[in-house]
C-alpha cells in the first residue's frame, strides 16, 4: 500500500511547526509498513489534487494569507473544490482552514474573498484567542488538545459540521463553544501545537480515511502510543485544573 500526500504551501504556511503533523503522518505509516510520499505544491506550481490521496495545509499569518491569494485563485481553487467534492481527504489547520471558507473580514471591514470550498466565513477581532485549548470529538469519542492563536472567529454554514465541542479555550468564535468543520472527508481546525503528534487517534482515524477510500475497507495495525498518550494526557490534566 501507498499513500501519497500533497503538502500545499509548505514553504509559507508552516505556523508553529504545522509540518510535524506531515512528519507524524508519515511516520505512523512507515511504522506499518506502508509506503508514504509527500510531494510540496507551492506558490507557482499547480495543484492536481487527483494524483494524490490526501491532502495538508498548514497555518499561516494574515500576511501569508493575502501572499496566497493570488495564486491560490483559479485554477488552484477549482482543484480544492474538485477534490473536497470527491472525497479526498484534507487536513487545514488555522490559516489554512480559514482559506477553504468563503471571505475573512477584518475587524475594520476589510475583506479578502478565500476559495469558498466549505460553507463558512471568518471575521476578525481586535483581540487574539490565544492558548492551550481542548474540544470533545464526538465522532472518535476523544477529547483533543493543541494550541489556537487566531484573532479570527469562524462561523459555520448549515452543510458544515464543527470537528467538537469546546471544553477548555475558544475555539472557532469563543462564543458558541464549537470547534473546527468538517465536511465530507475535510478536517479543518485551529489546533496548532502540533495537532496530529499528541492526538495518534486522530491521526489514525485521517490516515484510516484516506487509505480506504483507495484500497477499500483496513485494520491499522496498533502502535505503541504511551509517549503520545502521556503528552496528550499532561496537558488534558493541566486544562482541566484551570
Amino acid at each position: 500500500m501507498e499513500l501519497k500526500i500533497g503538502h500545499l504551501y509548505p514553504d509559507v504556511l508552516n505556523l508553529y511547526g504545522d509540518r510535524g503533523n506531515i512528519l507524524c503522518m508519515e511516520k505512523r505509516l512507515q511504522w506499518r509498513g506502508i509506503d508514504v510520499v509527500t510531494t510540496g505544491v507551492p506558490i507557482g506550481e499547480p495543484l492536481k489534487a487527483s494524483d494524490f490521496d490526501l491532502l495538508f495545509i498548514g497555518g499561516g499569518q494574515d500576511f501569508e494569507q493575502e501572499v496566497l491569494l493570488a495564486d491560490l485563485a483559479g485554477a488552484k481553487t477549482a482543484e480544492l473544490k474538485a477534490a473536497i467534492e470527491d472525497g479526498i481527504p484534507v487536513l487545514a489547520i488555522c490559516g489554512g482552514y480559514q482559506m477553504l471558507g468563503a471571505y475573512y473580514k477584518t475587524w475594520d471591514g476589510h475583506q479578502c474573498d478565500f476559495t469558498g470550498a466549505l460553507d463558512l466565513y471568518t471575521v476578525g477581532s481586535k483581540e487574539r484567542m490565544i492558548g492551550n485549548y481542548a474540544f470533545a470529538c464526538d465522532e472518535l469519542g476523544v477529547n483533543v488538545v493543541g494550541f489556537e492563536n487566531h484573532s479570527g472567529k469562524t462561523w459555520l454554514g448549515p452543510s458544515v459540521k464543527p470537528m467538537g465541542t469546546v471544553l477548555a479555550g475558544f475555539g472557532n468564535n469563543g462564543e458558541d463553544k464549537t470547534e473546527g468543520a468538517r465536511y465530507k472527508n475535510v478536517f479543518a481546525t485551529y489546533s496548532h501545537g502540533c495537532l496530529l503528534p499528541k492526538n495518534p487517534a486522530l491521526a489514525d482515524h485521517i490516515l484510516k480515511t484516506a487509505l480506504e477510500r483507495k484500497y477499500g475497507q483496513i485494520d491499522l495495525a496498533p502502535l505503541d502510543d504511551h509517549l503520545e498518550h502521556s503528552a496528550h494526557d499532561y496537558m488534558e490534566r493541566r486544562l482541566s485544573r484551570n
